[in-house]
């Protein structure tokens, strides 16, 4: 499973060589409209002649069918066959749509990703995860479909501005609350003060691989990485819902903080992790803001979380720093109180 994925310097040739094996007939390069300004250059030497590129509106707004439209009209006006490549240049919401119109176009396009961001790098882009936002919610329409390449080049992430950086943060840090006691404890000595991002990448790889490995298609230990994403999938649904910009990394630190408060209250966690959780979490997320009066609005949204068995609400949840546990039943009423408790901190 991990043939798929090329890291540092030798990830954009490994791309090159993957475009110009035999029987391959075109090439597009789906980009939005800042990757395709800031990172399309750097692409464009490792491409065939000859290549289309698709350029989308850049933002989880667009994250829809109706931009999936966009792109399979682009490829069907083109005849684009299965023989052909999809490009995906971008953070998670061009992965996770490019990998989406690659799956059904046609029963399934070859599809490589070039994920740009942080977020995308150690998590959107990896492990097979398609899908598209419905009505208001996150990544309601998707298939699971592991691309044939995944590329992962750090110099992309000096594209970022400092806030998208630390959304993909979150991610890192998930991994380590989920999985890794160690990295956690040695991390939050150094925060977002990194020289080289690819050692931090390729240990954040490193942990997803190895539970997606155990489980593709998310039956089991997979639902460890929706650590946070309960409650941050709600919240992020919520707010954007509502036209109050949020990125999804600063969402899943918000819900990180309410599942662990959660864990406590479950048995599963002590005081003294959660504060100290909590006391990283804010020296490097800044608090998200809502009005007290609209937890119970923004927990409702869970109904709709794809961990969920009929009526019971399905949440991973922490039993240590370094140790998730996956299908713990919690109630709506349970979600608002851990928005609450994040309110009044």
């Amino acid at each position: 499973m991990t043939d798929y994925l090329h890291l540092g310097a030798a990830a954009l040739p490994a791309l090159a060589a993957l475009l110009t094996r035999p029987g391959t007939t075109q090439v597009a390069v789906l980009a939005d409209g800042n990757t395709a300004r800031l990172c399309y250059p750097a692409l464009q030497p490792h491409l065939p002649a000859g290549h289309r590129l698709i350029e989308i509106p850049a933002g989880e707004d667009y994250k829809t069918l109706e931009t999936c439209q966009r792109v399979w009209d682009e490829l069907t006006e083109h005849g684009f066959d299965r023989h052909s490549v999809l490009v995906c240049l971008g953070g998670g919401v061009v992965t996770d749509l490019g990998g989406f119109c690659a799956a059904l176009y046609k029963r399934g396009l070859r599809c490589a990703l070039v994920p740009t961001t942080l977020l995308a790098q150690v998590d959107a882009a990896i492990g097979g995860k398609t899908g598209v936002d419905y009505h208001g919610y996150k990544n309601h329409l998707g298939v699971f479909q592991l691309p044939e390449a995944v590329c992962i080049d750090t110099r992309f992430l000096a594209t970022l501005d400092p806030r998208e950086l630390r959304a993909g943060y979150a991610e890192i840090v998930k991994h380590w609350l989920i999985a890794d006691a160690d990295a956690f404890y040695q991390g939050r000595q150094q925060g977002l003060f990194v020289e080289d991002w690819l050692p931090v990448v390729e240990q954040s790889v490193a942990v997803k691989q190895g539970i997606v490995r155990q489980d593709p298609t998310e039956r089991g230990p997979r639902k460890l990485l929706n650590f946070g994403h309960t409650v941050g999938h709600a919240l992020e649904s919520y707010l954007l819902l509502q036209g109050r910009a949020i990125l999804h990394g600063e969402a899943v630190a918000a819900g990180m903080i309410c599942e662990a408060w959660l864990s406590v209250q479950k048995g599963l966690l002590d005081a003294e992790a959660l504060d100290k959780i909590e006391t990283f979490l804010f020296t490097v997320f800044e608090k998200v803001q809502f009005v007290l009066l609209e937890t119970e609005a923004i927990a409702e949204l869970a109904r709709q979380d794809k961990k969920n068995q009929g009526e019971i609400i399905n949440c991973t949840l922490l039993r240590g720093i370094g140790e998730g546990a996956y299908d713990q039943p919690v109630t709506l009423a349970e979600l608002a109180a851990g928005l609450r408790y994040y309110h009044r901190l």
